[in-house]
């Protein structure tokens, strides 16, 4: 099965005739997602490579019934391009977009909650099932089949980590990146709870860093839930230094809470299995399922 997207997804690119909206949308449909539409206002009526244009995403929605969005639009109209999915009763919006203003977001989110729809971001690296459907930027290549669920806030560890798996013999049912900005749409919990409720992720991979109080709070669901699936947790960040931002927005200690060590405590505590290294996470998570990684 898969978490979020799949093979009967249809896909609509907000910012498709931009530089990175072009780009990924061709690598997209390379990888064999269904892009069934593209959005640049002023530019409705033409093409890109084959993909229709809109003006709207409503236009978009109520000619090819596209149902995911992927906005590659800069960061000053971004928070407009997610209330817009939103609006057209787009499902789920991937918004890959980062340097978002934080009062934005907060505006963004607030009306994509009362909108009854999802938002995946922003200023991540979006979600993929292997063999099925990818919106956002993951690599192509590394992705494969497999029984593991992936959720992380870092782009790049995330793809370290799917590469590895994939490379030992275990590949993905889903791998999200949810994002490092402090105002974001689906949380750790909330994709958690999809793999709870998909048969075939057997175990699941969470990427952590410092900053926040996400990874706290996924170790609070996890004990709360009774999430029975195995947790193999890596958390970045370990050696910097208290109060100094690092990287993402949202990478950025407070006090006892969004450290490494607070971090590891809970979930810990949670039942999961702490990773020092992209290698624990292979041989750990090997270890979970009952193989031997190649």
């Amino acid at each position: 099965m898969s978490v979020l997207v799949d093979r009967s997804s249809r896909v609509v690119i907000q910012g498709i005739t931009g530089r990175e909206g072009s780009f990924h949308t061709g690598q997209m449909r390379a990888f064999g997602t269904n892009v069934v539409a593209g959005v640049s206002p002023g530019k409705g009526g033409s093409d890109q490579e084959g993909v229709p244009i809109f003006d709207t995403v409503a236009a978009a929605v109520a000619s090819t019934g596209a149902d995911v969005s992927g906005i590659f639009v800069p960061p000053a109209f971004a928070a407009d391009a997610i209330m817009e999915s939103a609006a057209a009763g787009i499902e789920l919006t991937v918004c890959i977009t980062e340097l978002i203003p934080v009062h934005d977001m907060i505006r963004a989110r607030e009306f994509v909650i009362r909108s009854g729809h999802q938002l995946l971001g922003a200023n991540c690296p979006g979600i993929v099932t292997p063999g099925q459907c990818k919106v956002g930027i993951i690599p192509n290549h590394i992705n494969t089949p497999g029984p593991v669920g992936i959720v992380g806030r870092s782009g790049t560890l995330t793809y370290e980590v799917i590469q590895g798996l994939g490379q030992a013999g275990m590949g993905q049912t889903t791998s999200v990146g949810i994002g490092g900005d402090p105002v974001m749409g689906l949380s750790f919990p909330d994709v958690l709870q999809r793999f709870a409720d998909d048969r075939e992720t057997r175990a699941v991979v969470l990427i952590g860093e410092i900053g926040g109080s996400d990874e706290e709070n996924a170790a609070a669901w996890i004990r709360e839930t009774g999430f029975d699936k195995p947790v193999v947790a890596f958390i970045s960040g370990r050696t910097a230094p208290p109060g100094k931002r690092m990287g993402h927005a949202g990478a950025i200690i407070s006090g006892n809470t969004g450290s490494a060590q607070s971090k590891l405590d809970a979930l810990t505590a949670a039942g999961a299995d702490i990773a020092d290294t992209i290698e624990d996470v292979v041989r750990l998570t090997a270890v979970r399922l009952g193989t031997h990684p190649r």
